[in-house]
């Protein structure tokens, strides 16, 4: 059996800048992947986040492909389950990366990692586990 599991970026960012639930993130990194819509969250707030400082956006890449966090493909099979799961998951607020990483991992059979806690009450046939009490 895999130990592999898919993290959300909610989960990515709260390792890379230190928040509450890093531990629980860290401890599976090795066995990690990420789907690409997520890659494309966790850039967008680290370049945001580099801003701040004066840092080139082009930092956020080099960050993150530091991490050798292997990067799930988001096909087709995976958009068109992210779409579906719009309607019953609009009302936990949901985004569309949400929704991906869900989707993602329903196709991969995964456990999935993440810092929204919103996702445990989600009736979905998934291992949510929340890193934040």
């Amino acid at each position: 059996m895999s130990d592999a599991v898919l993290i959300d970026a909610s989960a990515l960012l709260a390792v890379l800048f230190q928040e509450p639930g890093a531990e629980a993130v860290i401890d599976v990194l090795p066995s990690a992947e990420i789907s690409a819509v997520n890659a494309a969250e966790v850039i967008a707030k680290l370049t945001d986040k580099l801003a701040e400082n004066g840092e080139p956006p082009e930092q956020a890449q080099a960050l993150f492909e530091a991490l050798l966090l292997p990067v799930r493909a988001f096909g087709s099979r995976a958009a068109g389950i992210a779409g579906q799961l719009r309607r019953g998951t609009r009302s936990a607020g949901l985004s569309l990366g949400d929704r991906a990483c869900l989707a993602e991992a329903l196709c991969a059979s995964l456990p999935v990692l993440t810092a929204d806690r919103s996702w445990a009450a989600l009736n979905l046939p998934l291992d949510i586990r929340v890193i934040r009490p």
